[in-house]
């Protein structure tokens, strides 16, 4: 097996924020030139390719630095090919992100800042934190998958906005503006679904659920609030259940979504915190779950965090 790469390896999603991956390359990778990185890049060419990409080049060539280009999507796709590696411990890789896409909503808990010059100087001063990661058990055909995550997963009306957006995405729309219109279509036609939450093994939730986030941080959904009091390193998730609201009441508190607020001002929204989460439908129900826009079926949905498992480049002043 080969040495060690001391080179980033740079993933590059083209087809992010709508082909704007594709269009803005060329810059950013002369950005990355000029500031002196010692680099090799793939462009990643279909959905999922971004894990095999990651997994087989640490494995073969012996990366441990790896930059993501893109958005929510292609970060968690690296992040999978990271984790089903093992040449390594993920504890020794560095992973970077250069967000291209339509939400980048794990950059928002960090306050990254804006334009690709600042973004690639966040990278070149290579302030690293210890990162949680999430990890989640399913059901696929009976069978038990795993899926890695960064920043957060959610079912219920979650999932459906999720499903909806990244089917506008394939038609070329995107952008926040879009993801709301998929947001009210959604809650027009959703039914809300029995389920059981279970957190470190106790029975917290048992009702109908509108809508369920599960993250390590903060955001999710382009920039909506769902997880407002979550901390990427504490090992702990953070989870915001919403129960059947009326057309009226979610109308009148969309914009709180957004700061966190809807937490305090509805009744019907509950939070909790465990590092071990086990949502249940009923028997006869299926239910879907999304993991940074990676649908995933079936459940029951067992979560796992696992504590400070990656070094992440963040902006050095941060949460």
């Amino acid at each position: 097996m080969n040495e060690e790469n001391s080179k980033w390896l740079v993933v590059v999603n083209p087809m992010a924020s709508v082909g704007k991956g594709g269009r803005d390359w060329p810059v950013v990778k002369d950005l990355l030139t000029t500031k002196g990185f010692d680099f090799d890049f793939v462009l990643t060419g279909h959905h999922g390719h971004a894990i095999d990409l990651v997994r087989d080049l640490i494995t073969e060539k012996g990366y441990k630095k790896v930059i993501s280009v893109g958005g929510d999507g292609t970060n968690n796709e690296v992040i999978n090919g990271i984790f089903t590696q093992e040449r390594f411990p993920t504890t020794e890789i560095t992973m970077g992100v250069l967000p291209i896409g339509t939400g980048n909503d794990w950059t928002r808990t960090f306050a990254f800042p804006e334009g690709y010059p600042n973004l690639v100087e966040v990278l070149r001063q290579g302030h690293l934190f210890s990162h949680d990661i999430g990890k989640v058990t399913y059901y696929n055909d009976g069978d038990a998958k795993v899926r890695y995550f960064l920043n957060a997963a959610g079912t219920g009306l979650d999932e459906m906005v999720c499903n909806k957006t990244n089917q506008m995405k394939s038609e070329g729309k995107g952008g926040t503006v879009r993801y709301l219109i998929s947001l009210v279509n959604s809650f027009m036609t959703y039914k809300c679904q029995p389920i059981q939450i279970f957190v470190d093994d106790r029975l917290v939730f048992d009702d109908a659920l509108l809508s369920l986030s599960i993250g390590n941080c903060k955001y999710n959904g382009g920039g909506m609030k769902m997880m407002r009091d979550a901390v990427p390193d504490d090992g702990l998730f953070d989870i915001t259940a919403i129960r059947r609201v009326s057309l009226l009441k979610f109308a009148a508190n969309t914009k709180n979504l957004y700061d966190g607020t809807f937490i305090d001002k509805l009744k019907e929204v509950s939070t909790f915190r465990g590092s071990k989460i086990r949502v249940v439908s009923i028997p006869s129900h299926k239910l879907l779950l999304e993991t940074e826009g990676e649908t995933l079926t079936n459940s029951p949905f067992d979560f796992e965090m696992l504590p400070k498992a990656i070094q992440m480049v963040i902006p050095k002043i941060n949460i």
